[in-house]
């Protein structure tokens, strides 16, 4: 009883196999086609190993007479190097005899490989060629690319009201990009009449839907009052929605919000949260905002080598706020060679303190020679940017 058990259990797998077997009758391309996909996959209830090229060899069977959804795999294998070396020719030529048959999905790859030059020449007017194909199919993805291409001018002559036109298909799709981008329209009054109203109503749209630009811009419109009653703590909860999604200026706005307790309880240790992941990912602002919390002690122990380390990571990229701080900094050190270097940096990008007091260096000699021809030059430009001595 023991063997015989055995031997049935070692052999189920095979009898399934034999249902799905090459020596069948059924040879239809669907068959190739689905017989493929379970050897690309593996598949435990038919008892097939995973075996890529054999997959790919079925399915190309598949391709070959004809079958649309065969092509596209085909196509995706080639593209991906699964099963077949990767080669982004062979994969235009099979979403091409896809996309001749009106598939949509076929007709959007193709559009996107000659948009991007893959497997294919760059060429913008193809690409629209077959984006457009796929949009009149009611596409939204199509549409919305479609009106990418209308909106730069490429591909197709600029016209903002095609973009409009195009975006708006896909936004009443709930296509969220294409939500957002109508919303930015509506705000600069690009290809339509500005409206506060409908920008706001397009952004809440795409927010809703995840979108990180958008929930950020409808912090921007809640803030602001833009389209929007004022409202401090709905501006506070969509600025956290698109921080708590990596949104780098959502995460320094929110750490903000923070640091002056607007919509939200202040808490300075929540500004050093939320500045911090934004300084981590290289936004000056905020790194100039970790220098100030740690210069004072706000939300954070103070430490000067800390403050100086954020000061000069914004500094070098050309934060003048920052720049300042470490004319401070060594200021108060007198290391005044540093702190001329610092403010000169501050002063050629039209800060008007900077120059004022770049003057007053060139003046007194500090951490430079004395110049009082470039001392007057520096007072007067400060002077005439709005300084008041």
């Amino acid at each position: 009883m023991y063997r015989r058990i055995v031997f049935v259990l070692l052999f189920i797998p095979l009898w399934a196999w034999g249902g799905v077997s090459e020596a069948s009758c059924d040879t239809t391309p669907e068959y190739y086609y689905l017989l493929g996909r379970s050897y690309l996959t593996g598949n435990d209830s038919l008892g097939i190993y995973m075996n890529k090229e054999k997959g790919v060899e079925l399915i190309c069977r598949a391709a070959n007479l004809g079958t649309v959804e065969a092509q596209i795999q085909l196509a995706s294998c080639y593209a991906e190097g699964q099963g077949v070396a990767q080669d982004y020719e062979q994969a235009v030529l099979w979403w091409r005899k896809a996309a001749e048959q009106g598939n949509i999905e076929a007709q959007m790859q193709l559009g996107e490989c000659y948009y991007e030059g893959r497997g294919v020449a760059q060429d913008y007017e193809q690409a629209v060629s077959w984006w457009r194909k796929a949009a009149e199919q009611e596409d939204s993805s199509a549409q919305y690319s479609l009106g990418i291409c209308y909106y730069e001018g490429t591909g197709v002559a600029q016209d903002y009201e095609q973009a409009i036109s195009w975006w708006r298909k896909a936004a009443e799709q709930c296509n969220s990009s294409a939500q957002y981008s109508l919303g930015h329209c509506y705000r600069e009054g690009t290809g339509v009449l500005q409206d506060s109203e409908q920008a706001a109503y397009w952004y809440r749209k795409a927010a809703e839907q995840g979108d990180v630009d958008a929930q950020y811009n409808l912090a921007l419109c809640y803030k602001k009052g833009y389209g929007v009653i004022q409202d401090f703590e709905q501006a506070a909860y969509w600025y956290r929605k698109a921080a708590e999604q990596g949104g780098i200026e959502a995460q320094y706005c929110l750490g903000f919000c923070y640091y002056e307790g607007t919509g939200v309880v202040q808490d300075y240790e929540q500004t050093v949260l939320w500045w911090g992941k934004a300084a981590e990912q290289g936004f000056s602002e905020a790194q100039y905002g970790m220098g100030l919390c740690y210069e004072y002690g706000k939300g954070v122990s103070k430490d000067i080598s800390q403050a100086i380390h954020w000061y000069r990571q914004a500094a070098d990229q050309e934060n003048v706020s920052a720049q300042m701080g470490l004319v401070r900094y060594y200021s108060n050190k007198k290391n005044y060679n540093q702190a001329f270097y610092w403010c000169k940096k501050a002063a050629e990008q039209g800060d008007a303190s900077a120059q004022y007091l770049l003057g007053i260096h060139y003046k007194i000699g500090l951490g430079v020679p004395k110049n009082k021809k470039k001392a007057q030059y520096w007072r007067n430009l400060a002077i005439q940017n709005g300084h008041r001595p």
